[in-house]
């Protein structure tokens, strides 16, 4: 919505993957599991994380984690899950039943419920699923977006907290912290008397032409539900954990297609509780954000953080240190950069 009404999202880029989603739901398997003790098992009973950071196993950070996951099915060491997805084992079982039910009672009732496998007696299948977004509504520190009066805050919000990789349990703290400040800052500007600016009304009015006669009372034979599934497997084939700029490339023009498909209508004309109106209108919104990442991570050739390129594995400070503004345009989004504040502590390698 908020790009749609001309405000920048920021660093859509940076999709991180979190490297334990249970099959064939994706439902995530905390890493709680992996803190009590859990291990990632290859297909030879390796615990292959001891390649990667022999420091941490399976406690490095998530991106690493999903990496390695990756790279071990890539290279032939996965398992297959009868639905067909290439996958690797989580094994909870010399954890014992007892402390399953005490510490991790939430996973065991996913695993059983979404999976049919208690993990006190079976291993689990999982995979990386994308969890989390570290762009988003670009704002400052404090939540003030480009648009005076308008304010954004928690997950839909990028004043750059997490940077390009989010550390786990982050998301809820910037929930709480920015929820206070920016919810205080918002409520002080209103009752400060500052006058609300002038809204672009004509854009409402051309919204709303392009939502009901285009999209309610549209026209079309195609499936939406299909398509949203396509575009879903485009995302996960072409910008998954590792990304290369033909992959991307493809990504984008396949999407392209799907986007101007005749799909562009609801069979339901209902004015109430009317689901398939929810879910094409998702679509049209999950298609802009799509074509954002695509070209946020076209653009971006290096790897940093979550956004790791097979065709550029290192980090390029020197052209890339700064963030990606994505502004709506009718034909393609019009990307722009903007500085990167360092403060206390400057980029460095990561080791482990």
């Amino acid at each position: 919505m908020a790009f749609r009404a001309g405000l920048a999202l920021k660093d859509m880029e940076f999709v991180q993957f979190h490297p334990t989603g249970i099959l064939p739901s994706g439902i995530l398997i905390t890493e709680g599991a992996r803190g009590e003790g859990g291990y990632l098992l290859n297909n030879k009973g390796e615990r292959f994380m001891k390649k990667y950071a022999p420091g941490k196993m399976e406690l490095a950070p998530r991106d690493i984690v999903s990496r390695s996951i990756m790279t071990e099915i890539n290279e032939g060491r996965g398992f297959k899950h009868e639905t067909g997805v290439d996958c690797m084992k989580l094994d909870l079982r010399h954890i014992g039943d007892e402390k399953i039910k005490e510490k991790l009672g939430g996973i065991r009732e996913i695993s059983i419920k979404f999976s049919g496998a208690d993990p006190s007696q079976e291993v689990l299948d999982i995979r990386p699923v994308c969890h989390y977004m570290m762009g988003g509504i670009h704002s400052d520190i404090d939540g003030r977006t480009e648009l005076q009066g308008v304010w954004t805050a928690g997950e839909a919000a990028c004043n750059s907290t997490h940077g390009s990789n989010r550390l786990g349990a982050n998301s809820t703290s910037e929930c709480i912290v920015w929820g206070k400040i920016t919810g205080e800052l918002a409520a002080e500007y209103i009752t400060g008397g500052v006058p609300v600016p002038q809204f672009p009304y004509h854009m409402v009015a051309a919204e709303e032409k392009r939502i009901y006669d285009g999209i309610f009372r549209g026209n079309g034979n195609v499936n939406p539900y299909e398509i949203r599934q396509e575009l879903t497997e485009v995302m996960n084939e072409k910008a998954h954990v590792y990304r290369d700029g033909a992959g991307l490339a493809d990504g984008l023009r396949r999407i392209r297609q799907l986007r101007d498909s005749a799909w562009r209508h609801t069979d339901d004309r209902a004015k109430e509780y009317n689901t398939n109106y929810i879910n094409v209108m998702e679509v049209d919104s999950m298609f802009r954000v799509a074509e954002v990442v695509l070209v946020g991570a076209i653009n971006r050739r290096e790897s940093r953080g979550s956004h790791a390129r097979t065709d550029y594995p290192k980090r390029d400070d020197v052209n890339f240190l700064h963030h990606t503004l994505a502004y709506h345009d009718p034909r393609e989004p019009l990307m722009k950069t903007h500085p990167v504040t360092i403060t206390r502590y400057k980029p460095v390698e990561r080791k482990y």
